[in-house]
């Protein structure tokens, strides 16, 4: 393999990581992602009942486009709809069944990902980890996870 820049090397591994991610989702039934689906549903399960208008804004995304993205998860499952609890008029978004099986997989194929690589390359997967934390830390700062959000 030619040797590449390093940010040109992290987006590749990105990608390779990504396209391994989907078809092992694909093997739970899970193949009908929308590429901000995994962005939305982080989001929620770590600010439960967030309002469509304030989801949009910590995703930096439209409040029209957000709301075609939840439309089709809500028609998927992903996602439900209730009233907000302190304005009737107001919905607050949920995560839906077939979100949260998609959560746990997720979840479930990073830690088995991580080590499979630590597997086959030792403890230069956790110094890999240290450098990604390194940037993300001096880059982004403590609020990094908060800045997550669709390209």
């Amino acid at each position: 393999m030619p040797s590449h820049d390093f940010g040109i090397l992290i987006g590749l591994a990105y990608r390779g990581f990504v396209e391994r991610l989907h078809a092992d989702l694909a093997s739970h039934g899970l193949d009908e992602l929308g590429p901000a689906y995994g962005y939305v549903l982080r989001m929620l399960d770590a600010e439960p009942a967030l309002r469509q208008a304030d989801l949009a804004a910590r995703l930096g995304m439209t409040r029209a486009g957000l709301g075609k993205i939840v439309d089709e998860m809500v028609k998927r499952g992903f996602l439900t709809r209730r009233s907000a609890p302190d304005d009737a008029r107001a919905w607050a978004l949920h995560i839906g069944p077939r979100g949260a099986l998609l959560l746990r997989c997720a979840r479930a194929f990073h830690a088995r990902y991580e080590r499979e690589l630590a597997d086959q390359l030792g403890e230069s997967v956790a110094a890999t980890r240290e450098v990604l934390e390194h940037i993300v830390a001096t880059t982004l700062g403590p609020d990094a996870l908060a800045r997550l959000r669709p390209l």
